[in-house]
């Protein structure tokens, strides 16, 4: 008897991963990101020069050259994120995620910071330096929450993080792009069916032609033969070209810290908005299969707003909504820097008002729509079927925010408010406005707080939902949801009620439990996420 002394085999290593640094899809995915993050700079610089009356010479000089710097780095960033995390796990469908000015935020700086002081003083760059101060802040809470926020995560049911997302995605995302689309339906509608058909079937164009780039043309070109554009606002536009250097404003930016503490108030709920709204796409692009690292992320978001703020823009970026959208497109790693990259020299160039008359907006907003329908379509894709009704609960407190924005803004454009028509007029006309109110403030960490509590009541863990429930009274109590500031004793009826839903589900944690049923299968990843 002989012993085989030969060496056992061993397996061949796998070959490093060749990883492109540009896709077919990326170009896809480029068009889309590059035109959504180009809407939201049109707005922020329509607002800071017609509603704070910033000089336009420093939002074109200034804020959008700070702006431009936050968009490249943080877009490279990002994308050396989803290259390290493609190696990491030897594939190539990893999608960066997008980056670019956070829309929410962009209104709240304008019209709760700086447009109060605007009024008040009379001088705009005191509410310049007041927005910056606020936006400083934002990072700084947010990079704080870096170290708290992957605790959040875990503990937090996915229904609740992805119901938050839809409702943000449907309401403040899908919404207005929908209505705008529906002004000219002649020009958008056409562009969203290409859209549609280009990223939610498999039907390609002859030569298999960038989809986004093939929808922008023909917006453009039915836009521009039916007279909904003008070439002398062209030539106008490009009379107005100026380059803009960054420049670090340090000067308006300490300004704004020596008064912080009337800011607060809405600087610490924004803060938490953002890192728990940055939670909730991590979240979506893991169950898309890309899974980030939280803290990498809010500390990228973090350090981008104080940047930001340093160079002199009031507005802080964030990782948009939309990574699945941008994976089901095709992109890859490299369409967010590009797009990034793209809007980041036309904001130093001075080129982003040459587009705003170029481009109508019913051909652009289309994709913006068409995050919203994928976003809203995955929180209920991605979870149990059971969880399904969670992720309807947790999409309310948004709505409620979006119906009381346009009340509002309605009310305002007829020269009074809620306050003058008073709440019993209000609800004689069928608008339960301070209802609706108190369960829009707040609203991400609302959402999260409702949809918690109904994923663990629907699984019968009535010890967690009373912690849930718990959890939310607090946070009412300080005022971080349900109340207009933070403040002790902001929301004690709301608080109260969260304490007696706990005591609710304590007494039913008492009770029998009933035989455990068969848990269902959570849904495949390759069904969330079909590649592009």
């Amino acid at each position: 008897m002989t012993l085989d002394t030969k060496p056992a085999e061993q397996a061949e290593p796998a070959p490093p991963l060749r990883l492109p640094w540009w896709t077919r899809g990326d170009t896809n995915a480029f068009f889309g990101l590059a035109f959504n993050i180009l809407v939201n700079v049109l707005t922020l610089t329509t607002l800071s020069i017609a509603v704070v009356k910033i000089p336009s010479g420093d939002v074109l000089g200034t804020v959008l050259p700070a702006l431009g710097v936050a968009l490249v780095l943080g877009n490279l960033y990002y994308m050396v994120l989803a290259r390290r995390l493609a190696r990491r796990e030897q594939r190539d469908t990893v999608t960066a995620l997008p980056y670019g000015p956070s829309v929410p935020h962009m209104f709240i700086v304008v019209f709760v910071v700086m447009l109060p002081i605007y009024l008040q003083t009379g001088d705009a760059l005191r509410a310049w330096s007041a927005g910056l101060a606020w936006a400083f802040m934002i990072g700084v809470i947010v990079m704080i929450g870096a170290f708290v926020g992957p605790f959040i995560r875990k503990i937090t049911p996915r229904a609740a993080m992805l119901g938050t997302l839809a409702g943000i995605s449907i309401t403040f995302i899908a919404m207005r792009p929908a209505a705008q689309m529906w002004e000219a339906a002649w020009i958008g509608l056409p562009v969203l069916a290409i859209i549609l058909i280009g990223f939610f079937t498999d039907v390609k164009l002859p030569g298999n032609v960038p989809v986004g780039l093939v929808a922008l043309l023909v917006g453009t070109a039915i836009g521009w033969i039916g007279g909904y554009m003008s070439a002398p606002d062209v030539s106008a536009a490009v009379g107005d070209i100026a380059l803009g250097l960054p420049d670090l404003r340090l000067d308006l930016l300490f300004d704004g810290l020596g008064d912080l503490a009337p800011l607060l108030a809405t600087a610490i709920p924004l803060g938490v908005y953002n890192f728990t709204e940055a939670m909730s796409n991590v979240e979506s692009a893991a169950a898309a299969g890309d899974n980030y690292n939280l803290r990498s992320v809010l500390l990228a978001d973090g350090f981008g707003a104080v940047l930001g703020a340093g160079f002199g823009s009031p507005f802080p970026p964030a990782v948009y909504i939309g990574h699945p959208g941008w994976k089901d497109a095709g992109g890859r790693t490299g369409y967010s820097l590009a797009a990034g990259a793209a809007i980041g020299v036309m904001c130093l160039l001075g080129l982003v008002g040459v587009l705003a008359t170029i481009l109508p907006i019913p051909a652009i907003v289309p994709i913006l729509l068409y995050i919203g329908l994928l976003i809203g379509a995955q929180a209920f894709q991605a979870v149990p079927k059971l969880h399904a009704v969670a992720v309807v609960a947790a999409l309310l407190p948004n709505l409620a925010e979006w119906a009381v924005g346009l009340i509002d803004n309605a009310l305002s454009a007829a020269g009074t408010s809620a306050e003058k028509v008073g709440e019993e007029a209000l609800g004689q006309a069928g608008v339960v406005y301070h209802g609706l109110q108190i369960l829009g403030e707040g609203a991400v960490l609302a959402g999260l707080v409702l949809g918690a509590l109904v994923t663990f009541v629907l699984d019968k863990r009535f010890h967690a939902a009373a912690i849930a429930a718990l959890v939310g009274a607090l946070l009412s109590w300080i005022g971080l949801i349900h109340a207009p500031e933070v403040a002790w004793a902001a929301a004690p009826q709301v608080a109260l009620g969260y304490l007696f839903f706990a005591v609710v589900c304590l007494a039913y944690s008492l009770l029998p439990k009933p035989a455990p049923a068969e848990p269902e299968p959570e849904p495949k990843e390759e069904a969330v996420a079909q590649e592009g």
